[in-house]
């Protein structure tokens, strides 16, 4: 993985713009994708990365951006933006955030070029896979409140969007590195589908098996699959790399799963404390509440784990982890992915 995406915060930002980093997995998407009437004029050169990015930080969380230089079949110099939206529900202002962010590129252009007679084309591209239909009409005067009859002399512009959730999966991409992450993404917003199509990530799988270690990455971050699931997916796609990857995948799949635990946990707990807050104060029962929640979630994590790994267990393991402190908690979750038998979690050495 390159090393530069690592500090792109938000798990969908990082697995696309891994991908979309590669030359040719990024032509066969912009090509797949972008209205006949544009990629027809596109040159089979591959399309070169611009290194910047335009996206306000504020907006980081849910948008990310993409921009590429491509030549023409008529040898001119044309530039493709693309849009990330992550949102599980699609933005109406869109429009206006393309806008935007293609008015900041051409004012850097213009800095270099300051003698320019015309400017370069800029084709706008939204990819959203969210969880609900793009149904947003895709031209920016849809956000402009004016008389029909002005329409003609304003300023307007259209823009295809690629809606993962419209496509059936197997039309995603005839690429097979494109198929396997445009599936993982597309579901990644739709969590209620994600067990059910197990079966189909790994048969793409198997078509783009250098892609194994960044999707199972991805699904760490963003899928329902616990431990097993994972490793199953692993053994089906190449079983040799099983005990590797889930090695050095240890510690993010114990992070995701201990922040659901302790979310849960949280909310129990901060219920129990709004109750106890009645009558020793609302902020003080609150505080306590979200401290029980925490180790209440921890010892959770700890429980669902050892017995999806040395089921069954005793009798008295479960009386033993609730009272246990979180410091002791702590240390036998470090233990449990590497830990052989059930006596070696719980070793005081």
């Amino acid at each position: 993985m390159n090393p530069t995406l690592t500090n792109i915060a938000h798990p969908h930002d990082r697995f696309l713009k891994e991908l979309l980093s590669y030359p040719e997995q990024a032509g066969t998407l912009l090509r797949e994708h972008l209205p006949e009437s544009v990629a027809e004029f596109l040159s089979a050169k591959l399309p070169k990365l611009v290194p910047d990015s335009f996206v306000d930080k504020a907006l980081r969380e849910h948008l990310s951006d993409r921009l590429f230089e491509m030549e023409t079949v008529s040898g001119r110099a044309a530039f493709l933006y693309v849009l990330i939206e992550h949102k599980s529900i699609p933005d109406g202002k869109i429009g206006w955030q393309l806008l935007r962010y293609m008015v900041e590129f051409l004012k850097e252009w213009e800095k270099k070029r300051t003698d320019w007679d015309r400017l370069p084309a800029i084709v706008p591209f939204v990819f959203y896979h969210g969880e609900s239909e793009w149904k947003i009409p895709n031209e920016f005067l849809h956000l402009v409140d004016c008389e029909e009859s002005w329409r003609p002399y304003l300023l307007n512009f259209q823009f295809p969007v690629l809606d993962l959730g419209a496509i059936s999966d197997r039309k995603l991409s005839r690429d097979h590195r494109l198929q396997a992450r445009l599936l993982a993404m597309k579901y990644a917003t739709r969590r209620a589908h994600q067990l059910a199509i197990r079966e189909r990530l790994v048969e793409a799988l198997k078509n783009a098996p250098e892609d194994l270690h960044p999707v199972i990455h991805y699904l760490i971050s963003v899928y329902i699959y616990d431990e097993q699931t994972l490793r199953g997916i692993i053994r089906a796609v190449k079983p040799e790399e099983e005990q590797k990857m889930m090695s050095q995948f240890a510690q993010d799949i114990r992070r995701v799963a201990r922040q659901e635990a302790l979310q849960e946990g949280i909310r129990q707990g901060m219920q129990q404390g709004r109750q106890e807050g009645r009558q020793e104060g609302l902020l003080e029962g609150e505080a306590k509440g979200e401290a029980k929640g925490e180790a209440k979630g921890e010892a959770k994590l700890l429980l669902r784990q050892l017995s999806r790994r040395f089921r069954p267990l005793p009798n008295g393991v479960s009386e033993r982890i609730y009272g246990a402190d979180p410091n002791t908690i702590e240390s036998w979750a470090d233990r449990v992915l590497d830990a052989k038998s059930l006596d070696e979690v719980f070793s005081e050495n």
